[in-house]
């Protein structure tokens, strides 16, 4: 289980931090090459049809097709030295942060640790955390992914000064206000579903069918990720039009590109001129990653987490039963 149990022995910080860091660095891994689809999506100012003369990418395969043959399959693992940093740090930050929390609500206060609201608020809080911590990273990534030929950026180092140098240091934090209103809620959901799917499953599924821990767990972890990203999605599309603002120049070979004064003139702008679909471009790639992404998310993280516990104390096996 994720999250404190009173049943089981606490988990120690350092175990968290290790399982969460390696469940977001083989995760990210995974997938990457969808998350860069979902990202030119998002991006792409005019409609995602083939029937828009001048749409870049108008589905799932075309867009594999299309990138590949104009960038290279590399391309599919643009931004990803960045990106690997921003899942190991966010990883551990989160997991370390809501074990925690979670702990500290019930030796604090008279609630239920394992309750659908306290896994809510504090798989919210935890988000938070992360995300201030990594929000640099996250738009490095975005801006290398958004990146066409020829590159604006050489390597990480050179992004990073010439980012500095023209944009200042708060253009690292662009997209700050979406990232954080809309990962409470994603966070919130995607912990306290898979609790509740858990306990669902514990409840449906006979006792002498219930071998398959690590199974269950990606499927949960599926299900919690689809659940949160379709009910928070706009945000993430925000987010990712803001941190791009400066960086007009590299997008043009994709279309259309418009500057945004902020949050709410970007959703203003949006809605005017690309209606209320708008909101959910990118949306298919972005399910498929969140479903694959949260699956594997959990998946690694139990399992490596009882991987560390049990190298520590072979005796008890680890601390949470898969």
């Amino acid at each position: 289980m994720v999250g404190y149990d009173p049943r089981a022995e606490s988990v120690p910080a350092a175990a968290a931090a290790l399982a969460g860091s390696a469940s977001g660095l083989v995760t990210r891994a995974i997938i990457s090459p969808l998350d860069v689809i979902k990202i030119r999506f998002q991006l792409q100012i005019e409609q995602l049809s083939s029937s828009h003369p001048l749409a870049k990418y108008h589905g799932i395969a075309q867009a594999v097709r299309r990138i590949s043959r104009e960038e290279g399959w590399a391309a599919f693992w643009k931004g990803h030295v960045p990106a690997q940093l921003l899942s190991i740090s966010y990883g551990a930050v989160q997991f370390v942060a809501f074990e925690c929390l979670t702990e500290l609500v019930h030796t604090a206060t008279p609630y239920n640790a394992r309750d659908f609201s306290v896994h809510f608020v504090c798989g919210g809080l935890s988000a938070c955390a992360a995300t201030m911590t990594v929000q640099p990273l996250d738009t490095l990534r975005t801006r290398f992914a958004a990146q066409g030929e020829p590159k604006v950026y050489r390597n990480l180092r050179h992004a990073v000064q010439t980012m500095y140098k023209t944009e200042g240091p708060l253009t690292f934090y662009r997209g700050l206000t979406p990232t954080v209103i809309a990962v409470f809620p994603y966070a919130g959901l995607q912990f306290s579903s898979y609790n509740i799917l858990q306990q669902i499953y514990e409840w449906v599924i006979p006792a002498e069918e219930k071998k398959a821990g690590n199974l269950r767990n990606l499927v949960c972890g599926s299900c919690a990720g689809v659940m949160s990203k379709t009910l928070t999605y706009p945000f993430d599309l925000f987010k990712k039009r803001l941190q791009v603002g400066g960086f007009e120049q590299a997008r043009a070979a994709f279309g259309q590109v418009r500057t945004y004064r902020g949050f709410m003139d970007c959703a203003a702008q949006i809605v005017q001129e690309e209606g209320p679909s708008g909101f959910f471009k990118g949306l298919s790639p972005s399910l498929l990653k969140a479903a694959v992404s949260t699956g594997f998310t959990f998946f690694w993280y139990e399992l490596f987490l009882n991987l560390f516990c049990a190298l520590k104390d072979p005796e008890a096996g680890g601390l949470k039963g898969t």
